[in-house]
């Protein structure tokens, strides 16, 4: 008779602790009884939540075979479980737990010329190269925003969080403030704000302000829901207007502010991460307690 406490070598990979209690594991019978029961995490989730890319990205590396599971190419759908073994184009790391580390964020101020990419063959400056060190996993930016245009990004080391903050359904927030040459007449800014067809659908500005100027240049402040690729360009040259500059100063409930100069960066202040949290829907979780063990009322060890 096996004693409690001690590995059983016919068990699942790791499935006792060095206190005798058990811990999360494999399902006896490997991956493929796992799948059937349920169990574990899908790959590419679990290493976006770790803040190692999106799901997308992920996706694509694991049809690539640039990922491998406990020795083997990793195979889409796979499931992994806590302290799982993956090989990321050669870097190793270890799957870690849900809830285990609060989620970092921070905003950068982008200035024109930098691409929001991590390698160009053109060797032209990357917002990442002025970013802080990761620890333990890569950001993941929220949104892009293109060559020409600056102001506010945002970054984090959990891909969850980035892919509720970028998903349509969320509909946070993004406020531009938007130079361009000459006055614009009043029935092109209705149109703006009740809709424009644009090649890949319709699209409006929430709002739409006058925010001065001198001469030709008239400046705007305006609010858009999506993220669609240069949609705030293509709504106003839909209506017949050039866009000569373009600073995004809020998403969601974070905004650019003034101490923020081109090129820095700043962590989120806690009522902001919060807030962020929030919008995402997702809720912070506690410090995990110890796990329950054995018959009902034996707790884990402290």
């Amino acid at each position: 008779m096996r004693r409690r406490g001690r590995p059983d070598p016919q068990g699942a990979r790791g499935a006792w602790g060095e206190d005798g209690r058990k811990r999360p594991g494999r399902p006896r019978g490997g991956k493929d009884a796992g799948r059937r029961q349920g169990g574990g995490e899908r790959l590419h989730k679990a290493l976006a939540r770790m803040g190692l890319g999106s799901r997308r990205e992920l996706e694509a590396r694991i049809a690539a075979g640039r990922i491998r599971v406990e020795g083997h190419p990793a195979r889409a759908g796979e499931r992994v479980w806590p302290g799982d073994r993956v090989r990321i184009d050669g870097r190793e790391l270890r799957i870690r737990a849900p809830g285990r580390r609060p989620s970092r964020v921070i905003a950068y101020n982008k200035p024109e010329g930098e691409l929001v990419t991590r390698r160009d063959p053109g060797g032209r400056p990357s917002v990442f190269d002025r970013l802080p060190r990761a620890r333990g996993g890569r950001w993941v930016a929220v949104g892009r925003l293109d060559i020409n245009t600056s102001g506010l990004i945002l970054f984090t080391d959990d891909g969850e969080l980035a892919h509720r903050l970028m998903h349509p359904s969320r509909a946070l927030e993004r406020e531009y403030a938007v130079r361009v040459f000459g006055e614009v007449p009043p029935e092109a800014l209705a149109r703006l704000r009740s809709g424009v067809e644009l090649e890949d659908g319709p699209g409006r500005f929430l709002s739409v302000n006058e925010a001065g100027g001198e001469g030709r240049n008239r400046w705007y402040r305006v609010v858009i829901a999506e993220g669609r690729k240069r949609e705030v360009r293509r709504l106003w040259e839909a209506v017949g207007v050039r866009v000569s500059r373009l600073i995004r100063v809020r998403y969601g409930n974070v905004e650019l502010g003034p101490r923020l100069f081109k090129g820095r960066w700043r962590e989120l202040r806690p009522e902001e991460r919060e807030g962020l949290l929030r919008l995402a829907g997702q809720v912070e979780e506690a410090p995990p307690r110890p796990a329950r063990s054995g018959p009902p009322g034996r707790s884990g060890r402290r």
